[in-house]
């Protein structure tokens, strides 16, 4: 047996613009489904809302998210950020570079005093991404 850890992120109403923004920064395969497919809209009006999106990249990452009904309550004050790490330089700036298209970034992609490459970005939605490239060549 095993098991996986995958972040789940919570949106108010731009799930599915963000999941396809993931989609163009990591590729792999989305599927999404919307409240109203699975007959769990008690609003009409948000019957197209992401109930639950699953993103798969072809490297083994899993990310998911869904929107968040007004009748529910959203806490956007939580802290956390999304890690990428590994050794491969040429991936890990190009994820860097898409994620930070829009977004803002909080502490520049550079060598740190432990000896890798390291750098945090908020993308347009909101989500904090770090990004370590490992290595004495990083």
């Amino acid at each position: 047996m095993s098991s996986t850890m995958n972040p789940y992120l919570s949106f108010r109403d731009n799930a599915r613009e963000a999941m396809e923004f993931y989609q163009s920064v990591f590729g792999g395969t989305l599927e999404s489904s919307t409240f109203g497919e699975m007959n769990m809209a008690d609003d009409p009006a948000e019957a197209n809302k992401i109930m639950h999106s699953s993103l798969k990249t072809d490297n083994g990452f899993v990310l998911m998210a869904s929107d968040t009904p007004a009748s529910m309550n959203l806490d956007e004050g939580s802290s956390y950020s999304i890690s990428l790490s590994g050794d491969d330089g040429e991936e890990l700036r190009g994820y860097w570079d898409k994620l930070l298209d829009g977004g803002q970034m909080t502490l520049p992609l550079e060598r740190a005093p432990w000896g890798d490459v390291f750098g945090m970005v908020n993308d347009k939605f909101g989500t904090s991404w770090m990004i370590s490239i490992e290595g004495s060549d990083s």
